[in-house]
């Protein structure tokens, strides 16, 4: 493995869009189940689309996105918009087969704050309802952007997860094992409590195979940190120092971001008091103002992505 600075990082050309939502094909659900650790008040299900046949056979490459679409019409009686979800199956497909891809899905169940009524996502609930057998109208890829690099093998990895975010990093993380790559892999994952936690005896197995293989989880309700602060993903620079600082401080490691919007602002801030340079930086209108003085919106967005990084958040 070479050093390499950030300015040598290129992504792959990937084809993008090769089926639009003007003309979606039809895809056969042939696996759906349950992807939490355990008995889990959210219902996360690790669902496969066959597209075999289809121009979508073997196009999808790791960090990429599946668009579905939902039948029937919203309010206003226009049909449903096309909802994007993270492929979770390695760029050679699921289980190998180019045909098969797949994705992590979340069943949205809500309450509105103001009226009280029960909200449902059409689509979430739409797909988490699908048994195998069933059809459904898909499009893509989408995505060129939060890829692995060209050359995978000259980058060490460290992966930010929180729930269905760990659906890019379950197909990536697999696609540098297929490829034969040995580079330090860090995946950090975080959610509630221990119940939420997705793909779990997948990841611990490739922990205890594999030395390269970093799984960690942090459970942020369950507990509280020495310091009484709760833990959560970028508590993990500190707590799991050991394993991460040693990957996180080489020149050729790169970070990659996934998950709810905001918490990348918590990583970016954790690095740079940890003195972990190359993967952030602050934003120039906050450079030389007192951390102290920053407003919470100021906080928020201080500081702004290197080419090291790569985020995709929702």
């Amino acid at each position: 493995m070479s050093d390499l600075a950030p300015s040598a990082i290129a992504l792959p050309e990937v084809e993008i869009n090769i089926v639009k939502v003007k003309a979606p094909v039809e895809a056969t659900i042939v696996e759906s189940y349950i992807a939490t650790h355990s008995s889990s008040p959210n219902f996360i299900r690790h669902i496969t689309f066959d597209v075999s046949g289809t121009p979508l056979e073997g196009k999808f490459v790791s960090g990429q996105s599946i668009g579905v679409l939902a039948p029937g019409v919203d309010e206003s009686g226009k049909p449903h918009k096309l909802r994007l979800y993270s492929v979770s199956s390695p760029s050679g497909g699921e289980g190998g087969n180019p045909g098969l891809v797949s994705t992590t899905v979340k069943r949205v169940i809500d309450e509105h704050w103001e009226t009280q009524d029960l909200f449902t996502g059409v689509c979430s609930n739409y797909l988490s309802s699908l048994k195998p057998g069933d059809k459904v109208m898909v499009t893509g890829p989408s995505g060129k952007s939060f890829l692995l690099p060209e050359r995978p093998q000259d980058f060490h990895y460290v992966f930010f997860a929180t729930g269905t975010g760990i659906a890019p990093f379950r197909a990536m993380i697999l696609d540098l094992l297929q490829r034969g790559i040995t580079s330090q892999i860090a995946l950090v994952f975080g959610c509630p409590y221990r119940t939420d936690l997705l793909y779990f005896e997948d990841f611990k197995k490739l922990d205890q195979e594999h030395d390269h293989i970093h799984y960690i989880t942090v459970i942020s309700r369950e507990g509280s940190r020495p310091d009484g602060t709760k833990p959560y993903v970028q508590t993990a620079i500190i707590d799991q120092a050991d394993i991460l600082q040693p990957i996180l401080t080489q020149p050729n490691t790169l970070i990659y971001i996934c998950g709810l919007k905001g918490m990348e602002s918590g990583i970016y801030s954790l690095l740079m008091e940890q003195g972990i340079g190359g993967y952030c930086e602050l934003s120039s209108d906050l450079v030389g103002k007192d951390p102290s003085s920053w407003t919470r919106e100021e906080r928020k967005n201080a500081y702004k992505a290197s080419e090291r990084t790569f985020v995709e958040v929702y």
